[in-house]
């Protein structure tokens, strides 16, 4: 059985689609379909069932899973004891939310370049939590501990948000200066529906119900800030990206939440990917106390 075959069977299994998998594994799908079926032709039996919602594990396939995974494990190994006197190089894919995504990761990730030159970062901003089981990246970064699944699941850092609004939308009205100051003014946030982990329910928190204009992208709220638009709770270390935000109230409505560092518990031995993370780690920590200090 060909080690490479079982590369692309574990792919379509994660992505649940031929398609999926080939964007991962960079070919095309026919390429992906045409090695899984080759996969079965080896084995005599159906590894997937096609379903609406996409590709299935038969419970021959299901039963090849956990040594096909194995076998992943092994090959990583053997591939991380050979690289390890030439330094870390391959491709680190990490899943964060949308705010850690845009203002944090791209300073953190030239940082480890250049520790590394022959390393690829990838950064995968989902407005949800990425499926690590699935390997949808090989480590992310979410906004509260997880309560299932075989993850390792680390501290990193807190950080800071408040209520602000850009200069121009704050010149056109009266000064605020107390939570009643509020009413009446337009409230930017998250589309209620769409937020998916209780960390990110920030209106409601400070007492305010509802957001006139709302996204589920942290970026999409601070563009409609900067425009002028109205008032949202904000990072702090967003803020020096936008030039002409200010914050307000800070004494009255300040939020502190957490992210937290995310691992396959099968990463464990990976020295590679511990040594990794915990650049990551620092340089995370190190961003945020920067940014949030201008």
């Amino acid at each position: 059985m060909d080690w490479d075959d079982l590369r692309i069977f574990l792919a379509v299994a994660r992505a649940e689609s031929l398609s999926g998998a080939g964007r991962r594994l960079n070919m095309d799908a026919s390429t992906v379909g045409r090695r899984v079926a080759r996969l079965e032709a080896a084995v005599g039996a159906a590894l997937f069932a096609k379903t609406p919602q996409g590709y299935a594990l038969t419970s021959e396939g299901g039963r090849l899973m956990a040594a096909a995974e194995a076998a992943e494990k092994a090959a990583a190994a053997a591939s991380e004891a050979t690289r390890r006197e030439a330094g870390i190089s391959g491709q680190l894919r990490i899943g964060a939310p949308d705010g850690c995504a845009n203002y944090l990761l791209p300073q953190v990730a030239q940082k480890m370049c250049e520790t590394h030159p022959r390393l690829e970062v990838q950064i995968v901003s989902l407005p949800r939590v990425v499926n690590l089981s699935k390997r949808e990246a090989d480590m992310a970064i979410a906004v509260s501990p997880p309560d299932t699944g075989r993850l390792t699941v680390q501290r990193l850092t807190d950080y800071r948000l408040h209520l602000a609004a850009h200069r121009d939308y704050l010149d056109r009205h009266a000064p605020i200066t107390e939570l009643d100051d509020l009413r009446g003014h337009r409230m930017i946030g998250y589309i209620p529906d769409m937020i998916y982990d209780r960390e990110l329910d920030y209106l409601s928190e400070t007492g305010i119900e509802t957001a006139q204009i709302s996204s589920n992208s942290v970026s999409v709220q601070m563009q409609a800030i900067r425009a002028g638009a109205g008032l949202g709770i904000v990072h702090d270390f967003a803020i020096p990206f936008a030039a002409g935000v200010r914050r307000v109230l800070t004494d009255r409505i300040s939020l502190t939440r957490s992210f937290w560092l995310l691992r396959h518990a099968d990463d464990r031995a990976s020295r590679r990917l511990t040594l990794l993370a915990d650049q990551l780690a620092q340089g995370l920590r190190a961003e945020v106390a920067r940014l949030e200090a201008l």
